[in-house]
């Protein structure tokens, strides 16, 4: 129900933009833009087509623009800096947070971060670099350096009274971080706790050293599962020398979350989940046209199998109208298969040690799911065209092929991670291809042993 709710937010915002756009009408569009978050901008600056999104990019607060270039696509942000002049970008983004501006920095020119770096104290200046020394999603990269750390050798009255001194927090404060002289992480401080003890108490008493910190090398994928298996709102990142370098907050995780979600669901049709709903003609025909070639070539696979058997389908003519139940239903069954491995890898789930189990299980479900299936359609079949032995070879092929499907579905993606290639990309591609050419083989073989022996 939220989310039905927040779609039909958007669609009702998006529908009073672009009437306010169409009649010419600023004002009323500069008042529901800054009557909205960061966040909500740039999903509606993603929703318009370019030249209004532009009209819209340039009625937003400055003051806002940094945190709504975050929170847009990578192809989107870079048209919206392009239309941006180098002042305007040095003022947007220089007081972001810096997991923020770290996930900026390499999309702005060269110029422009000269001009931040130079605008930035010292010590945010390291931070920068520090995060841009780590790999993309990773923890590293994820993590703010804002954190607020206290010694052991203290009391609550002493804490207490240097965070009314420091006068605010970060956002998403839920624990406050202990380190030894060396800045080594000891353990962490609930609030709660510091304003429910005694003010004597020694820090020392409180702390909580049972979970594990996040390593500055984990990565975006690890720090999500561990947020999700623990409910963490925020989670420390140390290095190898166990030194606390920053902190991950909920909300990072949240987009890590969304990311993953929509780079799965593009994947499987070969999208860029950074691709502009509105992107120019050229750019869209190149990043889609790869895999459309890709789906071409298999396409050919199938037809030479079909090909091989051209005078067994002359022949029996009811093939060629039961052909495509064979690939197509088989294909389905193997992007079942494959969705749930691409997921349980994606969890940590799936690994040498249980990929066997999985697979001997997802084949007896298969045989189970070939045998129901193959005995529905070879009714039909037989109702159809009144020929029993052509309804048990569809059914036979349909076995066979769900079989072939559990194998290539749990193997498929299993070989691509081996390989280094994205199996949410890659995956539905390999494995529709195999239940294609095994589907027509063996119905078409099986028709060409049985039916014209």
């Amino acid at each position: 129900m939220a989310e039905a709710a927040r779609h039909d937010k958007t669609a009702r915002q998006l529908r009073l933009l672009s009437d306010a756009l169409d009649s010419g009408r600023l004002g009323p569009v500069r008042r529901l833009v800054n009557t909205l978050s960061p966040a909500e901008i740039g999903n509606l600056l993603e929703s318009l087509p370019h030249d209004k999104r532009m009209v819209v990019w340039g009625l937003v607060d400055p003051e806002d623009d940094g945190e709504v270039l975050v929170h847009v696509g990578d192809e989107v942000r870079e048209g919206l800096i392009a239309d941006m002049d180098p002042d305007e970008l040095v003022a947007a983004v220089e007081d972001l947070d810096i997991d923020d501006l770290a996930d900026l920095v390499e999309d702005l020119p060269d110029t422009v971060i000269d001009e931040i770096l130079k605008s930035m104290d010292r010590d945010n200046r390291e931070r920068l670099e520090q995060a841009l020394s780590y790999e993309e999603d990773t923890a590293g990269r994820l993590m703010n350096p804002d954190v607020v750390t206290v010694r052991a050798d203290t009391t609550v009255d002493v804490v207490l009274r240097f965070l009314r001194l420091r006068g605010e927090l970060p956002e998403h404060t839920d624990h406050l971080y202990v380190v030894n002289r060396r800045h080594q992480l000891m353990g962490w401080v609930a609030l709660q706790d510091l304003v429910t003890r005694d003010t004597g108490t020694p820090i020392n008493q409180l702390i909580d050293d049972s979970l594990t910190a996040l390593h500055v090398s984990e990565s975006a994928q690890e720090v999500a599962r561990q947020f999700s298996d623990h409910d963490w709102v925020s989670a420390p990142v140390v290095d190898d020398g166990n030194v606390l370098r920053g902190r991950i907050t909920i909300d990072d995780v949240v987009d890590i979350i969304r990311e993953q979600a929509e780079h799965q669901a593009l994947g499987a049709a070969g999208l860029d989940e950074d691709e502009d709903l509105f992107s120019p003609i050229r750019r869209a025909v190149r990043g889609r046209v790869v895999w459309l070639g890709v789906n071409l070539l298999t396409a050919f696979m199938a037809a030479f199998v079909i090909g091989r058997f051209e005078a067994t389908i002359e022949q029996i003519v009811a093939l060629a109208v039961l052909m495509p139940i064979v690939a197509g239903i088989g294909g389905n069954a193997a992007v079942q298969v494959l969705t749930l491995m691409v997921r349980g890898l994606a969890l940590g789930q799936v690994g040498p040690s249980n990929a066997g189990i999985l697979l001997w299980k997802e084949l007896r479900v298969a045989l189970i799911n070939g045998l129901l299936i193959g005995a529905l359609v070879g009714a039909v079949a037989l109702a159809w065209f009144h020929d029993w032995v052509l309804s048990l070879v569809i059914g036979a092929a349909l076995v066979i092929n769900f079989s072939c499907a559990a194998l290539a579905g749990v193997l498929v993606p299993l070989l691509l991670r081996r390989m280094r290639i994205d199996p949410a990309v890659a995956g539905t591609v390999v494995v529709t291809a195999v239940t294609d050419v095994i589907g027509f083989f063996s119905f078409l073989g099986l028709a060409t042993v049985i039916l014209l022996r």
